[in-house]
């Protein structure tokens, strides 16, 4: 006995909605509505530098980053804040770390990278931190950290491509994450008590290493 199988009824096409367009959201919608706010203390030292530098700090944190700052006279602080129109929210952040590697001692023009860059960033240590030393072995050490004119300040700096910040008995970089530890690793065995001269020649190797690299 045969059976007649019935012909097989085609599927209805499946119509699959359409992919929503999402807008990226705007630094105040993130926080619920709510602005950020960053505040970055001004030490007595750097207070009449920060008057004279002040429009070179505000225009590319308010045009370009679109945040808002002031200047607190009464708490002696800078102020920040997200406006409505703020890109990211990360823009506060990278504005209250240029404003703070200034209050360290960086020039505005070394600082604002940290507006543009995003692998950038600012080690601190003390010179007690690797070698306890006191009296006119700390006044040399700081010394050879410079090194006649700042020469070895300078060398160092334009080999790991870093900025140095030597404020007494601290020690500020700012650079990327590896060229930090090659700068740093060169400082610290300035303060240990190795000469200029064999710094630099491991200075030479490291970078044409890194070079090779990259």
């Amino acid at each position: 006995m045969e059976i007649d199988n019935p012909p097989p009824t085609e599927k209805p096409a499946v119509t699959l909605p359409v992919k929503p367009n999402f807008q990226p959201l705007k630094a105040h919608e993130i926080s619920d509505g709510q602005v950020q706010f960053r505040k970055v203390t001004v030490p007595q030292h750097r207070y009449t530098p920060l008057k004279k530098a002040w429009l070179e700090i505000y225009n590319p944190i308010y045009e370009q980053m679109k945040i808002d700052i002031r200047m607190n006279l009464k708490k002696r602080r800078v102020e920040l804040k997200t406006r409505p129109d703020t890109p990211d929210i990360s823009n506060l952040q990278k504005s209250a770390d240029f404003v703070h590697a200034f209050m360290l001692g960086f020039d505005t023009c070394d600082a604002v990278a940290l507006l543009r860059l995003d692998e950038l960033y600012v080690d601190s240590f003390e010179i007690k931190d690797v070698k306890t030393l006191r009296g006119e072995h700390l006044s040399r050490a700081i010394g050879r950290l410079s090194g006649k004119g700042g020469k070895t300040k300078f060398a160092i700096e334009n080999a790991t491509k870093t900025r140095i910040v030597i404020a007494d008995t601290k020690i500020h970089i700012l650079g990327s994450f590896t060229n930090i530890k090659i700068a740093r690793d060169s400082l610290c065995s300035l303060i240990m008590g190795s000469p200029a001269g064999k710094v630099y020649s491991k200075l030479r190797s490291v970078t044409a290493r890194l070079n090779e690299m990259f």
